[in-house]
């Protein structure tokens, strides 16, 4: 005896998945799409003219501005950034800025992620009070330490040097490393950290096997906030650097001595920006991740 199949009812479409819905939702969002866009446009306005300006010959972009390049494309030269990669100035005053913001950011990515899971798994003698002070620490303005370490650095002989610049920004660097590790490292479920206690594991495994894969997703955006910080740096390369110069600290002082060197100002400007560019839209996905370290768990 064979027994009829029972039709499956279709599922009832909701008001959302209608044709009118999605009409509905869709003029509901173009006056916000078209804001965005609008806006997107007007941000990158300022980029868009220091690449037209950077490969415009000088006295051409003194009469007219850069806007002339789009009735006379021939005007269009790359001369420029030959020159600019020719120049020693500019192509030395990169290697320093790539070393400064390079070797920081390791030394916040080390010491931040150790200290980081100390304060987060790790018993001692007023953890919470320390990490209050470290908390603090945010707070503390930059400015108000350029003073009292250009004293210091000239009396132990580091004015004038890498080192300087990279310690000092490492130093101001860290409490925002700890504070964001911290918060992401204390939502690691406790049970894996136990299991690998159980199997014997150190504290330094824990850190090395677990912690630090768990936690690249931070680790990176911290990576990616301290590298762009410190290569858009100027005040304080122009405070402890006086041949040690970054590519922010050239550019000021070729425009400050040669107001008319368009022609070597832009594409060396327009480098420099490429640079965090390159880093922003490579890893910008990390971003919002690192921005929501610790919020939910």
């Amino acid at each position: 005896m064979s027994v009829a199949a029972v039709p499956t009812p279709k599922p009832k479409l909701s008001e959302r998945d209608t044709a009118p819905g999605k009409a509905l939702r869709f003029l509901l969002r173009t006056p916000v799409n078209l804001i965005l866009i609008l806006l997107g446009v007007f941000w990158l306005i300022p980029t868009l003219g220091l690449l037209l300006t950077s490969i415009l010959p000088a006295q051409a972009f003194t009469v007219k501005g850069w806007w002339q390049i789009f009735s006379e494309p021939s005007l269009a030269t790359w001369n420029n950034y030959s020159q600019v990669l020719h120049n020693h100035a500019i192509t030395h005053s990169l290697v320093i800025t790539a070393e400064i913001a390079i070797a920081n950011t390791l030394i916040v990515i080390v010491v931040g992620a150790l200290a980081g899971y100390a304060f987060a798994w790790l018993e001692f003698p007023g953890r919470d009070w320390i990490f209050i002070c470290v908390i603090a620490l945010l707070v503390v303005p930059l400015q108000m330490a350029l003073i009292p370490m250009f004293s210091f650095y000239n009396k132990v002989g580091l004015y004038d040097t890498v080192a300087s610049i990279v310690l000092f920004h490492a130093a101001f660097g860290l409490p925002f490393a700890i504070f964001l590790l911290r918060n992401f490292f204390v939502g690691i479920p406790k049970d894996i950290m136990e299991s690998a206690r159980i199997d014997g594991a150190s504290e330094l495994v824990i850190f090395v096997r677990l912690i630090l894969p768990l936690g690249l997703p931070a680790i990176a955006s911290l990576a990616i906030f301290q590298f762009l910080w410190t290569w858009n740096d100027l005040i304080v390369a122009l405070t402890f650097g006086q041949n040690v110069q970054p590519i922010t600290v050239a550019i000021f002082s070729n425009l400050r001595q040669f107001g008319a060197n368009i022609d070597l100002i832009a594409p060396a400007s327009f480098i420099s920006l490429l640079v965090p560019l390159c880093v922003f839209f490579a890893f910008q996905r990390y971003f919002v991740q690192g921005l929501l370290a610790g919020s939910v768990k």
